[in-house]
């Protein structure tokens, strides 16, 4: 009987200890999933700011609305001159740390650029005098591909950084560039069509030098504020974007 009564015993704290165990895997593992899961999809989280249809997330620089110049084309956001210059395009939203991904082709001899931590304000007429600038061009025919240094080339961080102009398909062809600004690691980065083509620091010391052995030197405000709006230039050619994403780091 006493055998019985403690074998009895015996099992039920056998199950007992069992289930709590497995409950408290179980709960520990649902946790962990979630947390791995959520973080996840934040990474994988793209905002569309042009899908082809409309310009909804766009907006012209010192403006309240998009200019006439830019219109939809093929699903392409198109750009075509007019008579007065200074139409560029400004995201409505600003951003810190992202990676940005956009099509881009420019017609023959066309100049043009994407900024990024534009800063609006009515003393600055320009998004370059603030924003700096990952160069849209025709290498085979505009002049600015001449430039000592390669750094105003397609691809290039503008009068900085040079880009390998065999990364750049020719006017008339697409071209996918995706531009990272991550202010945490101090890490900017160029892939064009696919391969990593340039790499440089965004705030400190080195920006400061780098900024300092270029044109925008004595420029106030130029690559001064993190947080800004992303740009599409006038340069007064034609030229395209399309599949235009970004993501917050």
């Amino acid at each position: 009987m006493k055998y019985s009564i403690l074998m009895a015993a015996l099992v039920s704290i056998v199950v007992f200890s069992c289930g709590d165990e497995k409950k408290n895997k179980t709960g520990d593992t649902a946790s962990d999933t979630t947390a791995i899961d959520t973080s996840q999809m934040k990474k994988e989280v793209w905002t569309i700011l042009f899908d082809g249809q409309s310009t909804d997330q766009w907006r012209g620089y010192n403006s309240d609305s998009m200019y006439s110049n830019w219109s939809i084309e093929d699903n392409a956001l198109k750009f075509t001159p007019g008579e007065k210059g200074g139409k560029n395009i400004i995201t409505k939203d600003t951003f810190e740390n992202f990676v940005l991904s956009l099509d881009w082709k420019a017609s023959e001899g066309a100049n043009s650029g994407i900024f990024w931590s534009v800063f609006e304000d009515e003393k600055f007429g320009e998004a370059y005098q603030t924003g700096p600038e990952i160069q849209v061009l025709d290498n085979e025919r505009h002049p600015d591909a001449k430039v000592e240094g390669g750094t105003h080339k397609a691809g290039s961080l503008y009068d900085m950084v040079a880009c390998d102009p065999k990364l750049v398909n020719p006017a008339g062809e697409w071209n996918t560039t995706v531009l990272e600004i991550d202010h945490t690691k101090n890490l900017g980065k160029v892939i064009m069509n696919g391969t990593e083509a340039l790499t440089f620091p965004v705030h400190g010391e080195e920006w400061e030098a780098m900024v300092q052995n270029s044109k925008f030197k004595d420029w106030e405000g130029f690559g001064e504020y993190r947080n800004g709006h992303i740009g599409l230039q006038d340069h007064g050619d034609v030229v395209w974007f399309r599949d235009i994403k970004i993501k917050r780091l």
